[in-house]
């Protein structure tokens, strides 16, 4: 699977999560630079940035959160994660599992583990897993 296959079904998983829980989901006409989705949510629109990973690496998920130029030639200009730039970041690994976190609470670096504690609270509703098990077991052991 391409990197873009993948960065679709990542945006369809919190798509169709945020719909589950009866929020209304808005995508731009073309590419936005710093999110994927915008959400209503209590009546409050909040811009979404999805990330997709199937990266397991000693027990936990790991997610780049920044941007190193997408389809242009990279200019060495690193886009970190940053509330300016988007309001929540949703999150889909490779089993399935999910989280919907704060921007303020990623804390601009530029990728995150998740599996563990920190970001225990921010884990919502499994959906469905976008890799093999056995072949992700395989990969990482």
């Amino acid at each position: 699977m391409n990197p873009a296959e993948q960065g679709d079904i990542g945006e369809k998983a919190a798509a169709a999560w945020l719909w589950s829980r009866g929020h209304t989901v808005a995508f731009p006409f073309g590419r936005s630079p710093d999110w994927d989705l915008m959400v209503e949510i209590d009546h409050v629109p909040l811009r979404v940035q999805v990330k997709t990973t199937g990266q397991f690496v000693k027990g936990r998920w790991s997610v780049s959160v920044c941007t190193r130029g997408g389809n242009r030639s990279w200019n060495g200009v690193v886009k970190r994660m940053s509330p300016d730039r988007c309001d929540r970041l949703f999150v889909l690994v490779g089993d399935g599992r999910q989280w919907f976190i704060p921007a303020a609470a990623v804390a601009g670096g530029v990728g995150l583990l998740l599996g563990g504690p920190k970001y225990a609270r921010y884990e919502v509703e499994r959906g469905e897993a976008f890799l093999d098990l056995p072949l992700l077991a395989v990969a990482t052991g």
